[in-house]
């Protein structure tokens, strides 16, 4: 038997929330399977970047003000601890899909802390498996036009410079790494996160409801105040992973673009 169970009245039982409650979400509409809370939001998110850009850059003007300049600090951002690092004197050409990897994402995590929506899109492995998945096939496609196709294998597998038996040992674990591990890894670190993040603001929410106006009693209002006060600091924690994970998105697909645009030497 838990602690919180034992704090809640006779009879009553706690139950913290499951993936299947949080993740498994019904259609919106019966009959159409496809369409669940995370398509609506995914979709939303996209008009959301899509009005932002075009609000701010649609008619610009010399000295930025209001979300225009809120829009070109986000840009410039990307531009410079994105694109740059990785593109150099490419980073330009770049921009328009780097800016949108960027908005998109940040948009989709911070959905998970908004009222009402409260649901982080990539919490659901299918949208950055997706997202992570277009920007792979841009890596190979960019690599073997840059590089030809023997090129782009041939200067991933066999970096110059090393003695001819380390390759022998090299040469499969850089093709495992840049064509298996790397997109894996890309989509599930986005996604880890952000379910780990939803189940834990998920549990601490509950906790609070439950002890402070589900089931109120002397003993479990301490553990329902601990409960909301877990809720807000890792709301605001939540924000900067969502943040920061974000930004790891779009440096890994700059990172790849970078490396086939150009090969390692």
């Amino acid at each position: 038997m838990s602690a919180l169970t034992v704090l809640a009245p006779h009879g009553d039982q706690f139950g913290a929330p499951t993936p299947e409650e949080l993740f498994n979400l019904p259609p919106i509409i019966p009959g159409v399977d496809w369409f669940t809370k995370p398509v609506l939001l995914a979709l939303l998110a996209s008009v959301v970047v899509i009005v932002l850009c075009w609000g701010a850059f649609a008619n610009p003007k010399v000295v930025p003000r209001g979300l225009q300049n809120v829009v070109e600090y986000g840009y410039m951002f990307v531009r410079d601890q994105v694109a740059r690092p990785f593109l150099g004197k490419d980073a330009d050409r770049w921009m328009g899909l780097l800016v949108s990897i960027f908005f998109l994402v940040l948009v989709w995590n911070l959905m998970g802390v908004i009222p009402v929506l409260q649901f982080p899109v990539a919490s659901h492995i299918a949208f950055p498996a997706v997202l992570a998945g277009l920007i792979y096939i841009l890596k190979i496609y960019l690599g073997m036009k840059h590089q030809g196709p023997v090129g782009y294998f041939k200067n991933m597998m066999f970096p110059p410079g090393l003695p001819k038996f380390i390759y022998v040992l090299l040469a499969p674990i850089e093709f495992l790494s840049n064509l298996i591990i790397a997109p894996f890894t890309h989509a599930v670190r986005l996604f880890a996160n952000m379910f780990a993040g939803h189940m834990l603001l998920a549990f601490f929410s509950m906790v609070g409801f439950w002890f402070l106006f589900e089931k109120l009693t002397p003993l479990g209002a301490p553990v329902g105040v601990l409960g909301v006060l877990m809720t807000i600091v890792l709301t605001g924690f939540e924000m900067f992973i969502q943040f920061l994970q974000a930004f790891l998105f779009a440096m890994l697909a700059a990172m790849y673009i970078g490396n086939s645009l150009h090969a390692e030497h």
